[in-house]
């Protein structure tokens, strides 16, 4: 069993059938049915079974999948231990929208200039779907906020805090000051899909105080959650830095959330999994200023939102309701 088989297994995985994990691979599919075969026969069990058109894994497939996840990551991180020198080869980060728009640009860049023979592949989503990216070795790190229950990152992950985010809920100008949950004259919630370490901070924050939101309205960018708000179709909660992301947040008042304090952006990779370029990102991380947060760059200030009552009754009257 050698490591070449191995990732001829996983990609047939990941691909869902050897048609597209051979050209994933740059191999012929001949060539990767072989090596099945040959993996399957030193193993002594068969790895798949086919359903129809479907490759499906069988219970010895299921069983070794994880191992050779691991066995895979271990020949990467040793790879880059014996360049530890120098950061060099592929390093893919996992972030949360609004930290890859707010706060990585600028990192990023001073990454790329020092360390030029990385590749940094980025992608974005939930902290709940990165944590769980990380676990499956699918990325190698990500930057994800404290989970409402840090249980969840259990023993199998290693964090360092990197930034300090403030959360502010959002709403449309004109709406009353918000000094608990009952003063939210909106019935919806503008928010990310579950999974966002955001969202459940709010939703518990309601329940802590014994309401919900009628409803939850579900967007997948902060540009899109600002602008529904501009529009008085709900609340949001977001943090105090992507106001600046704002074209336009004439129409947008922000309020304080002292209850829920501020959240802590965590780097987080699976223990044992660690590489010197991800070791030079982290560093780069730490380098900055980072724990002061963002509210002064670009932010938006709370409005004096108790003036103005034909707003208010705007908001009011296309609404029609309390929170339920």
């Amino acid at each position: 069993m050698d490591l070449a088989a191995l990732t001829i297994f996983r990609a047939v995985v990941r691909e869902n059938g050897v048609t597209r994990a051979a050209a994933k691979l740059n191999r012929v599919q001949s060539n990767v049915t072989t090596r099945i075969k040959q993996l399957e026969e030193q193993l002594g069990a068969e790895l798949f079974i086919r359903d129809g058109r479907r490759l499906v894994l069988t219970p010895a497939g299921e069983t070794l999948l994880p191992y050779a996840e691991r066995l895979l990551a271990l020949a990467d991180e040793a790879r880059h231990a014996v360049r530890a020198d120098r950061p060099r080869g592929r390093l893919r980060l996992g972030t949360m929208e609004s930290v890859a728009a707010t706060r990585l640009p600028g990192l990023l860049a001073q990454y790329h200039q020092q360390w030029p023979d990385v590749a940094l592949e980025l992608e974005t989503g939930t902290t709940g779907k990165l944590i769980e990216r990380v676990r499956e070795f699918d990325v190698d790190a990500a930057l994800v906020a404290t989970p409402f229950d840090p249980a969840v990152l259990g023993d199998v992950f290693e964090t360092v805090p990197v930034f300090k985010e403030e959360l502010v809920m959002l709403t449309p100008r004109g709406h009353r000051p918000i000094r608990e949950v009952r003063d939210i004259a909106l019935s919806t919630l503008v928010a990310f899909e579950r999974g966002c370490a955001y969202r459940t901070y709010i939703e518990n924050w309601y329940l802590e105080h014994g309401v919900r939101p009628a409803r939850v309205l579900e967007l997948g960018s902060y540009h899109a959650i600002v602008a529904c708000v501009a529009a008085g179709a709900g609340v949001a909660v977001a943090p105090r830095s992507v106001l600046g992301l704002a074209a336009d947040a004439s129409n947008i008042a922000v309020h304080d959330l002292p209850d829920i304090g501020a959240i802590e952006t965590l780097l987080v990779w699976r223990r044992g999994h660690f590489s010197s370029a991800l070791n030079a990102l982290k560093q780069t991380l730490l380098g900055q200023e980072n724990v002061r947060g963002l509210g002064e760059a670009g932010g938006v200030d709370v409005a004096d939102v108790a003036g103005d009552a034909e707003a208010h009754a705007r908001v009011q009257a296309d609404v029609g309701a309390d929170v339920a």
